[in-house]
């Protein structure tokens, strides 16, 4: 079964998981990456051989849905409010648009309230939602902990919360409370987006990672990039740029700019923790001379909108990313309110992690697993 492209589509790292890492990346060269060269390659051949691995595995589109396929029928009736970090998060607006495919699906009625990526934005449209009384809230790529009066407030109303890269952990929280949260694991997907880089430049690459430091899921995320990229001694993180999403428009053609007049041709890669920044950075870029195709060359980790599939696609400064299937995951989200109103546990899937390049995209503009829309309505409706 091959997986198909559909038209739509924190601070877990404990020192025990860093300190896994680094021992499992000890080691970085083999063959076979694309621009490797003898010597370049030779720092690292351990940790080289298995980033070539890694990366054969997620680039492959050979997959099948591996998620629920048995739960409660529909419960009827009920409504959901999505509490959005900002709709401007491609991301984030692309599981706004999965839940309300999947509502529609199982019957139900959903809002969607923007928080515009300020704390007080955020917290304002958290106390609407409340205010709205509904069957569940879901707190769309924000960290609760920026809201606990207003998550105290849903608790003590009985509304259950449904996090979307709300906590670094997919499954259910205690602290904050949380039914469930949905991402795919991410320390998954930096090692990914790292072992990318290590294999594609034969461990040997000068690196920029653009992160928002101001969500910890992301704060947790580049740290971890980072970590694998330091397991090859080859590979130079150039510098960590820090900046906001709700910023990344205004800040990321001038900071690119500074870069590239900094570190020139020493800088050949990038990692993102939000395609978006690539976005923001092709101006820059475009203006520099650079061509589309790079160096640098640049690799998301998150989310795999629809604008970044179009820039792979047509080699326009960036050339993979590590997508969430983010029309799945807003279905996940509806199925997983419908175990909580039926007294059910959370499902506990995870999606697989994937790399998608021009290559295995075939021009498609997301990438979802297969079958699980269906998967969901069998449940849902029998």
């Amino acid at each position: 079964m091959h997986s198909k492209y559909p038209n739509r589509r924190t601070a877990l790292a404990a020192a025990a998981l860093l300190a896994a890492a680094a021992g499992a990346t000890a080691g970085c060269g083999g063959g076979g990456a694309p621009n490797a060269t003898g010597p370049s390659a030779a720092g690292c051949p351990a940790v080289l051989r298995e980033a070539e691995a890694s990366v054969r595995r997620a680039e492959s589109t050979d997959t099948a849905w591996n998620g629920p396929t048995s739960g409660p029928e529909a419960v009827p009736g009920k409504t959901l409010v999505y509490v959005a970090q900002t709709m401007t998060n491609p991301g984030v607006a692309g599981v706004a648009k999965g839940v309300r495919e999947a509502a529609q699906a199982i019957g139900w009625n959903v809002r969607v309230i923007d928080g515009e990526g300020t704390p007080a934005g955020i917290q304002a449209a958290l106390s609407q939602a409340v205010t709205l009384k509904p069957s569940g809230i879901v707190i769309g790529g924000f960290d609760p902990r920026l809201t606990s009066q207003q998550v105290a407030r849903a608790g003590a109303a009985g509304i259950p919360l449904i996090g979307w890269h709300a906590v670094s952990a997919p499954g259910p929280s205690t602290n904050p409370r949380l039914f469930t949260n949905v991402t795919t694991k991410v320390e998954e997907v930096a090692k990914t987006s790292a072992d990318w880089v290590i294999a594609r430049s034969g461990g040997a690459a000068g690196v920029v990672v653009f992160t928002d430091d101001s969500i910890p899921f992301a704060g947790t995320k580049s740290k971890l990039i980072e970590q694998r990229l330091a397991a090859c001694p080859g590979v130079t993180l150039l510098a960590h740029k820090n900046i906001p999403i709700p910023d990344a428009s205004r800040r990321t053609p001038q900071e690119v700019a500074s870069l590239l007049s900094r570190f020139q041709k020493r800088w050949t890669y990038s990692v993102a923790i939000n395609d978006l920044y690539f976005d923001d950075a092709a101006p820059a870029f475009r203006a520099a001379g650079k061509p589309g195709a790079g160096p640098p060359l640049n690799i998301g980790a998150g989310d795999g909108d629809p604008s970044a599939f179009r820039r792979i696609n047509s080699g326009q400064f960036q050339a993979a990313t590590v997508p969430e299937p983010l029309s799945q995951q807003g279905w996940q989200i509806v199925d997983e309110f419908n175990r909580a109103f039926a007294g059910q546990p959370a499902s506990g899937y995870v999606a697989p992690v994937h790399i998608a390049t021009a290559e295995n995209s075939a021009g498609a503009t997301s990438w979802d697993p297969e079958g699980y829309q269906e998967a969901y309505e069998k449940i849902w409706h029998g």
